[in-house]
């Protein structure tokens, strides 16, 4: 029989699509990566390993990588999470906004690019800012979401199911942690506390 904790933790993820964690979890790698390359790229020589030249300068790629990177990174977090449909919109509408913000560096720099004058480095960093300020936020909702629905304060819902008849009941957090360490143990307090939990589904 399945410990109450691990039974919470399984049902975290009934209703998420492995293939969107896969690819959350990818994309958020490839993020990765992407801001390693940049820094490689804006620090080291691997631009001249590579034949990294002609239309693409070694910083002009850095800076691209790096700004791809980000919302690359964003936009896996929310997938892997448990996700609001806003939260999803959100993030997506922010890696966007910050395409296009990467779009406008790589047109831009470096002939429009300080001390160049027209300059569109104004534009381009309040693009990219304003898509990264978007995703961040979705973001930041989604963890915090996923920390209020798995870290409950005062109760614990337990969905209890006997005889094919199903029930959620709330118990309180010192009792639903002494369930816990009772049915992960060997000792006789495990009927104890499965007598409790019947008791609980008939109330």
């Amino acid at each position: 029989m399945p410990s109450l904790g691990e039974a919470y933790d399984e049902r975290r993820w009934v209703d998420r699509d492995p293939r969107w964690v896969a690819l959350g979890a990818g994309s958020f790698v490839a993020g990765v990566l992407a801001v390693v390359v940049a820094i490689l790229l804006a620090t080291t020589p691997l631009s001249s390993w590579v034949g990294l030249t002609g239309r693409f300068p070694p910083r002009e790629a850095a800076g691209a990588l790096a700004g791809l990177g980000l919302p690359a990174m964003f936009l896996g977090v929310v997938a892997v999470l448990p996700s609001s449909r806003r939260e999803g919109v959100g993030v997506l509408v922010g890696a966007l906004v910050s395409v296009a913000g990467v779009a406008l560096f790589v047109h831009a720099y470096p002939g429009q690019w300080p001390p160049a004058d027209p300059s569109l480095a104004f534009e381009t960093t309040m693009t990219y800012f304003l898509g990264s300020a978007i995703a961040f936020w979705s973001v930041f909702s989604a963890v915090a979401g996923y920390h209020v629905r798995n870290d409950p304060q005062g109760t614990v819902r337990m969905e209890l199911t006997r005889q094919g008849e199903t029930r959620t009941v709330e118990v309180p957090r010192e009792k639903y942690r002494r369930y816990q360490q009772a049915l992960r143990g060997d000792g006789g307090e495990s009927q104890q506390v499965i007598s409790e939990i019947e008791s609980e589904f008939e109330e």
